[in-house]
Order: structure tokens, then C-alpha cells, then sequence
């Protein structure tokens, strides 16, 4: 006996819409809010970057930013190593 082509067809449909609702599309709409995260980077933001530094931007370039992590410390970063932005105040130690 042979199998319904017609219905090989509707699983591998059913597939691909598993894997665009649980992979892709999540990963879009991630990709899209760090994007705006990015973008939207201002002077005075308070920031964590991804190797877990915590700074205030005092400069933005268009690739780069001045980040001061301590006093009389400004580092020099990538936009994109920023892996998020805090509003919380930290004592300045």
C-alpha cells in the first residue's frame, strides 16, 4: 500500500509552521527588541554589558560608545556589546 502524497504533504506543512511559531519567529522578535534596545542608546543611560560590566554611557559613535565604569574609568565599547540597559542606582564605589 502507498501513502497518501496529499497527506506527506499536510505533515510536512504542519512542520514547517511548528518550526516558524516555536524557532524563527521568536527569534525575530528578540532580534527586533535588541535592535531598538541599540538604537535607542542615549547619554546617561545606565548600562550591563555582556561580559557583566556595569557602566553610564558618556558618549555615543555611531559603532562605539565611551562607557565610564568607575571613576576617572571610561572604556571604549561596541554598540552591540551592550546586553542591557538598567535603570536601577548603584552607589558609585
Amino acid at each position: 500500500m502507498k501513502s497518501a502524497p496529499a497527506g506527506q504533504l499536510i505533515f510536512l506543512i504542519f512542520m514547517v509552521a511548528i518550526f516558524y511559531f516555536l524557532l524563527i519567529r521568536p527569534q525575530r522578535v528578540y532580534q527586533k527588541k535588541r535592535q531598538n534596545m541599540l538604537n535607542a542608546l542615549n547619554v546617561g543611560d545606565k548600562i550591563i554589558t555582556t561580559g557583566g560590566i556595569y557602566g553610564t554611557i558618556m558618549k555615543v559613535n555611531e559603532q562605539s560608545l565611551r562607557v565610564k565604569i568607575a571613576k576617572n574609568v571610561e572604556v571604549r565599547i561596541a554598540r552591540s556589546g551592550v546586553s542591557s540597559v538598567t535603570k536601577r542606582e548603584e552607589p558609585e564605589e
